[in-house]
């Protein structure tokens, strides 16, 4: 089967197409400035990257350009051998905890619950809309970043604020990077050799979460009503206690939405430094004594430590394994390794030349880097949200 997985957002859309059940991608790509000026896309083909300008109107017209390029590379050589589409939902809400096949009474539901994701549930429906209207015959299918942690207890997705507001607004904790956080379960249970694990995933880059799994299940995770919460991110400001809102509020005159856009956008790693974002970027300004740079470090640092040992604590010291992915997990070694040494008192080693010898640029991609005698193995695995998501698409049409 070739299945087509889509992650639609307002001004652009990313795309691969799959072909199952080896495993093996055909094409991705990358429209930006949908609806905008200055629209460009670019794909990769066997390992060759290709970039192109193109008035993009809109989804429409992106989807046209899709269609096009998968005829003219001999990608397919119909459009009946797309045999399935997967999209990436955000916002599930508590009404799904799996992939589903979209009908239209999903659509419907996504769209009402738009409010716990204004920036993302719209434009998510938007491209399965022009999907469904380009493919009529293709099954589609939705996977919710949400839909993992739906497994998580009431004692740990409820606030301790009135009640109603659960039960007027659904105001609790939802938790993301759940396609992510279950495709390293799924890889985990297949080199551990067991079905039921225990591990504490943590997907850090950019945006950041962990995500303590008992039994398989995701039992807590780090991000909550939205994506702020939890870890320190590259603009996000994390946990922070809500009464600086009002506070900052009443000195500055600012408005709230204001307030909201500097905690999304303009907080974190940026908020700490003043102008750097990306880790790398951090990596580089320490090495240069930069002060600032080393203390947004250690504070990102000190945070995902922080988790880890909650976590342990909270599966009772039985971890099959600490997986690091994402952007710094995968590639930040010396990140890794100052949270690894942290982790000494709770049994857990790190060999160091393992460690250094993993990352995406280098020969080596994943494995382990904790040292033999480690009480909890130490995994590098790379994610793979785009293989999950045909995956799960594949499992419900086939």
């Amino acid at each position: 089967m070739k299945i087509l997985t889509v992650n639609a957002g307002s001004s652009s859309l990313k795309f691969n197409l799959i072909s199952l059940p080896e495993e093996k991608e055909l094409i991705s790509g990358y429209f930006e400035k949908i609806g905008l000026s200055g629209g460009i896309y670019s794909l990769k083909i066997n390992g060759e990257k290709i970039k192109k300008e193109a008035d993009i109107k809109d989804h429409k017209v992106a989807i046209d350009l899709l269609i096009k390029e998968l005829l003219e590379n001999n990608i397919i050589k119909s459009l009946e051998e797309i045999d399935g589409v997967g999209h990436r939902l955000v916002h599930g809400g508590d009404k799904y905890a799996e992939s589903v096949l979209i009908t239209d009474e999903v659509i419907k539901t996504v769209e009402e619950l738009s409010s716990l994701a204004p920036l993302h549930n719209p434009a998510n429906i938007l491209g399965v809309k022009a999907f469904k209207e380009a493919l009529p015959n293709v099954p589609m299918v939705g996977v919710f970043d949400t839909a993992f942690h739906q497994t998580m207890g009431k004692e740990e997705y409820l606030y301790a604020v009135p009640y109603d507001w659960y039960q007027d607004y659904q105001i609790r904790k939802y938790g993301f990077h759940g396609t992510s956080h279950k495709y390293i379960t799924k890889v985990m249970q297949e080199k551990l050799g067991k079905d039921n694990i225990n591990i504490i995933s943590c997907h850090v880059g950019s945006g950041g979460s962990l995500c303590c799994i008992k039994d398989s299940k995701s039992i807590d995770t780090t991000m909550g009503f939205t994506p702020n919460a939890g870890l320190i991110m590259g603009t996000r400001c994390g946990d922070i206690d809500y009464s600086i809102i009002p506070y900052y509020l009443d000195k500055t005159g600012k408005s709230l939405k204001e307030v909201d856009n500097i905690l999304n956008k303009q907080s974190g790693l940026l908020g700490i430094t003043g102008d750097l974002s990306d880790h790398r970027d951090i990596e580089n300004a320490m090495k240069n004594g930069n002060e600032l740079a080393t203390l947004a470090n250690n504070m990102y640092v000190k945070r995902v430590v922080d988790y880890i040992a909650k976590y342990f604590v909270k599966l009772e010291g039985k971890v099959d394994a600490l997986v690091f992915t994402a952007g710094l997990g995968e590639n930040a070694r010396e990140f890794r390794a100052e949270v690894v040494s942290k982790l000494e008192c709770l049994g857990i080693k790190l060999d160091n030349e393992k460690n250094m010898s993993i990352a995406s640029y280098l020969d080596t991609h994943e494995g382990v880097i904790s040292k033999a005698d480690s009480k909890v193995p130490v995994y590098v695995i790379p994610t793979n949200e785009e293989l999950m998501i045909a995956l799960d698409t594949y499992n419900i049409i086939k």
